[in-house]
């Protein structure tokens, strides 16, 4: 689950850098959220073995 919301967040920021330049400063929170989200799933995540 929050491996989807930080892709999704990503695909996010990725479109707002390239499409919205004027907000700038809320793709870059949504990037860091994205990166905050994804090394917590990465941590926290089950162990396959």
């Amino acid at each position: 689950m929050l491996l989807t919301i930080a892709l999704v967040l990503l695909v996010l920021w990725a479109l707002g850098v390239f499409a919205f330049k004027v907000t700038a400063g809320v793709i870059h929170i949504l990037l860091v959220l994205a990166i905050i989200v994804g090394l917590v799933q990465l941590f926290t995540g089950r162990r396959t073995v």
